[in-house]
């Protein structure tokens, strides 16, 4: 049995993996799916005082008291900069990093920084489009699904997107990575972005998932068939 840690991304919660966690769980799997602290069902707690600090204690406490160990950590979108982040301020419990359609920052770079520049304001936030574009930028285009997310998006608070990253622990560094990129997410999303920036620099070994940008949701099934084989034996 493998343990899988499942970090949401902006605006989302914990909820956002309600079609995937059975999947893993039939599969004999412990799965765990924080919500981090100012979204979803922890919205309530947001407030200035909410950076990068916050979510990665989030995610840490997770597997201290629930006295995790050799964990597949998965990050989707802004996840991704989250478990980065966690899994260089404590990599003892980590045995994998997942990054789903998300981002692998680096050192001193801040979530802000993954953003397109003319997709952000100066807090760190994509100015909040019209909710039926929203949902077809996350690849959401099934209308009751449209609205049950919709109602449960959350602004993303700005602390974490605008402090910078210190990731300089040789352990957090050599730990196994596997990216897996949504071939449908729009080009001005960090995760395409940095696709694009792996590309460029002749990088291969990542996987493709022609999904949109919130295939957890769209498409759990297929998720759950890239993830499972990463449980090991």
């Amino acid at each position: 049995m493998a343990t899988f840690v499942l970090v949401h991304g902006a605006g989302h919660g914990g909820w956002a993996w309600r079609r995937l966690t059975p999947l893993l769980r039939r599969a004999g799997h412990d799965v765990h799916a924080p919500t981090l602290t100012g979204l979803g069902e922890r919205s309530h707690l947001a407030s200035s005082d909410v950076d990068m600090e916050t979510h990665v204690t989030d995610v840490l406490s997770v597997l201290f008291f629930e006295d995790l160990r050799e964990v597949v950590l998965v990050g989707h979108s802004y996840g991704g900069v989250v478990i980065t982040a966690a899994a260089h301020r404590d990599p003892s419990r980590i045995g994998r990093l997942v990054y789903l359609d998300a981002p692998i920052p680096a050192d001193g770079e801040r979530s802000v920084d993954l953003l397109a520049p003319e997709h952000r304001d100066e807090q760190g936030q994509l100015p909040p489009p019209p909710p039926g574009e929203r949902m077809a930028r996350l690849g959401i285009t099934d209308p009751s699904d449209a609205a049950w997310v919709g109602a449960r998006l959350r602004p993303q608070p700005p602390g974490p997107q605008l402090q910078p990253l210190r990731l300089s622990l040789a352990e957090a560094a050599a730990l196994p990575r596997t990216l897996v990129f949504c071939g449908r997410t729009p080009e001005n999303f960090p995760a395409a972005r940095f696709r694009q920036r792996l590309d460029a620099a002749g990088a291969s070994g990542y996987l493709v998932l022609d999904e949109g940008h919130d295939a957890m949701l769209t498409a759990p099934e297929r998720v759950a068939e890239l993830l499972l084989p990463l449980a090991g034996p």
